[in-house]
This record gives C-alpha cells, structure tokens and sequence, in this order.
C-alpha cells in the first residue's frame, strides 16, 4: 500500500516588481509568488503538485495555512485518496475546526483548494492524462460525485448537473478533436499593466494583434483621466474591430463604478472586470443595469460557489471568470462551471500571475468538452510571464490555447526555479533588502 508521506510547502517568490509586470489599480508593485505544495509518496517518486498564487509578502499567509493541512493527508492511502477527491474536498471543508475560519473562504479556503489540486495532479500522474482529458473522459455520475451542493441545490440539483453533463456527452469525442485541432481562443492581458507607459501599451498592444489576439485587456481604477488617455492609446494601436476588456480590480464603489465607466464607454469596451468588491452582489447588479450594453465580469476573487450562486441568480454578471486557485480546487470549479452552463453565462476563466494560465487551461478545456459544448463568447486569459518556470509551459500560438499533452493539473515547476527563487534564501532574493522588491 502506497501512502502520502508529506505535504512539502515552499515559499517561492518572483520579483516582477521591478518592472512593474502585473501592476494593477490594487497592486501597484506585486511580486508574482507561490505557496508550492508537493504531496509525497512513501514508496515512489511519484507526486502531486500545486501552488496558491498571491503577489508576494500573502505567501508568508498562505505557506502556513498549508502546512496547517499537513495532518489531514500524511498516512492516507494514495490510490483510496485519488480514487474519491469529492470525499476528501468535502472532509476538509466540512471539517469544524478548518470551518470556524471560513466557512469555505478565505485563505484556509484556498489552501484546502491547493490539496485539493495536488491530489487530483497526483491522479493524473498515476493514470498518466493532462487534467482536462482525465476530467473529459470521466462519467456524469462521477463528475456529479465530486461536487458539494449544499447552499446550491435551491438552483443546481445532482439532477439537473447530471443532466448537463449527459446532454454534452454524445459530442465529447468530436469537440476533443477539435480542441485538438484548434485549441481554445486566448486575450492576452500582456499589453496593458497599469504601471506600462503609452508607448510600451501601443507597441504590446499592435504586438498582441500581430500575434493573433482578437481581445486585450486594460487595468484601470487608479485615475480616470489617464484611463481616458490609455484606452484611447489601446483603440488606435489596435482598430475598431479588436475588442478590449477593462479591469478595475475591486477598485471601486457602485456609484464611482458607474459615473467613471461613463468616461470609458467611448471607446467601446467589451466588459468591466471586478468593477467593484466580489462580495457585492447587488452593487453587481446595479452596475450592470446601469451601463449596458458594456459588460460586467467577476469571478477572481470570488470566494466560493454560494457567491457565483447568487450573482448569477441576480443577473449581476455577463462574464463568469473562475480562478484556479481562488476556490476549494477543481471540485469546487465543476460547480461553478454547471452553474454556469445552468445559466447560460459563458465562462471567460482568469489568469495570469504564476502558474494560473497552466492550471486554469484545463478547466477551460474540460468545460467546452463535457460541460458548455461551445466556445462562444469565451476567451481564456493569457498573460505572458513565468512560463519558463513550469515542467510543462502553456502553448499559445495564433491567440489560441493548444491542448496539453503531458500528465498533471498544470502547476508542477521545475526544480532549478524552485530552487532560484526560493524566498529569502534563493540566489534571486539574495541581498535584496527594499520593500518594493519584496
């Protein structure tokens, strides 16, 4: 009998700060970081990795909210442990003493999603698929089995995800081909970091298109009349007929939302990201009514399902964006995507940072296969940093996501990145004492 060992947990950091990669109106100078979690086996060199994404000084957070969950995995069987995640996922979340954090948010969320993910890699390891072809390939009936429908079922019963899942499953072989074929569309949000002057956001931004990128995104929030001034740097670069995301990052109240997307309208953006708090879904909502036809997109820092319940029961939201690491892991995103598709709201996942376009990719792909059928207005994010870092690198070419073909969930780094940037001691942090390049 194989059994899980460790749950080894390493603080990596990488200082993008310094040139202002992934500046944003919330986070003017992040350090693109990972609470890296790798679960052992007693009698093999197999393992499951994953990582929880935050911009720097939250991994010293997160780091031990992972190493708090070390208990509940060492000595299980691994082959039990894979066989049932659901069981496991829902053990954790329910458990009481994790609970009286949350319940099922915040970061004792995120890092029982972090385990989460690491067991489901550990999966593909032994049955040696990528993410997205394991999930595609499994049965509705063990799908549904993977989900916790408390707080959901008042919209989403096991039936009613049964029979989304049962209604795609005819057609699963002939979208795997074509997702083979083509892959899925990707917008790149490379071009437009807050803390990027108007030369640098034109010249990535015609790159982008030259590139194939039918969408880009602009941060915004920090001040109106420069956000007037760089989407109308953004409109000339790249024409009428390029669509343009915005995203404000929680920046905003609903009023200033409103009356600041009032400027912006002009120059025809096709939605608004977290144009205010995640939590707000009635803000959401009147955000929404009010600057129509734009688009409102939320779903980053969304903290749960309960939250997705609701915005989409409200009409609160055009947009729905799951995040790879943001919720309790891939069982907790099946139940986003079938509410979703319960909805008819297309999925546009986020991601960017480190990691998260090698881990969200497979959702993506597993909804378009077994969940939604259809790629219709769904764009992936891509966001071009780090991949360098990570055993198996997204592929974009031609603005498209193309399949990934080697086993596991996505996140596993390469030993001599976990090495460099390890956080203080890596030769990348030595010497380094300032603030701002923490």
């Amino acid at each position: 009998m194989t059994r899980i060992s460790a749950l080894d947990v390493i603080d990596v950091r990488f200082p993008t700060s310094r040139w202002l990669d992934g500046s944003d109106a919330m986070n003017p100078e992040p350090d693109y970081s990972a609470a890296y979690a790798v679960l052992r086996l007693d009698d093999c060199d197999v393992t499951g990795r994953s990582l929880l994404f935050t911009t720097g000084r939250g991994n010293e957070v997160a780091c031990a909210a992972l190493r708090a969950l070390a208990p509940y995995l060492i000595g299980r069987d691994a082959a039990s442990a894979v066989a049932d995640i659901g069981a496991i996922a829902r053990e954790l979340t329910w458990d009481g003493q994790l609970r009286w954090l949350g319940p099922e948010k915040g970061i004792m969320h995120m890092a029982i999603g972090t385990v989460v993910n690491a067991l489901w890699d550990l999966r593909c390891r032994f049955d040696d698929v990528p993410l997205w072809r394991l999930l595609s390939s499994m049965e509705p009936e063990e799908l549904v089995r993977q989900i916790d429908f408390a707080y959901i079922d008042d919209v989403l019963t096991p039936d009613d995800a049964l029979a989304i899942l049962e209604a795609q499953a005819g057609g699963r072989a002939t979208r795997v081909a074509a997702l083979e074929a083509d892959g899925l569309r990707a917008y790149t949000t490379s071009a437009g970091w807050l803390g990027y002057d108007d030369e640098k956001v034109a010249r990535l931004a015609r790159a982008a298109v030259d590139d194939g990128f039918t969408m880009i995104k602009l941060k915004v929030g920090s001040d109106v009349a420069s956000d007037v001034r760089r989407l109308k740097v953004a409109r000339d670069a790249v024409g009428p007929h390029v669509r343009i995301a915005l995203d404000a990052n929680q920046r905003w109240g609903v009023r200033e939302a409103i009356e600041w997307m009032g400027q912006l309208v002009p120059f025809d953006p096709y939605w608004i990201e977290e144009p205010t708090s995640p939590d707000d879904v009635l803000g959401h909502a009147t955000i929404r009514a009010a600057i129509r036809p734009v688009n409102v997109a939320t779903g980053e820092h969304v903290q749960n399902r309960v939250i997705f319940k609701q915005l989409l029961q409200a009409e609160a939201i055009d947009v729905v964006q799951i995040d790879a690491c943001r919720v309790g892991g891939v069982n907790e995103n099946l139940a986003i995507l079938l509410l979703a598709a319960k909805f008819g709201i297309p999925v546009c996942p986020h991601a960017g940072g480190v990691g998260l376009c090698e881990m969200v990719q497979h959702l993506a792909m597993f909804d378009f296969v077994a969940v939604s059928g259809t790629t219709a207005d769904r764009w992936v994010e891509y966001v071009d940093h780090l991949h360098e870092h990570f055993v198996d690198p997204v592929v974009v070419t031609d603005g498209r996501y193309r399949a990934p073909v080697r086993a596991g969930a996505g996140a596993a780094m390469l030993d001599a990145s976990i090495e460099q940037y390890r956080f203080p001691e890596g030769p990348a942090w030595r010497n380094v004492g300032t603030d701002r390049e923490r």
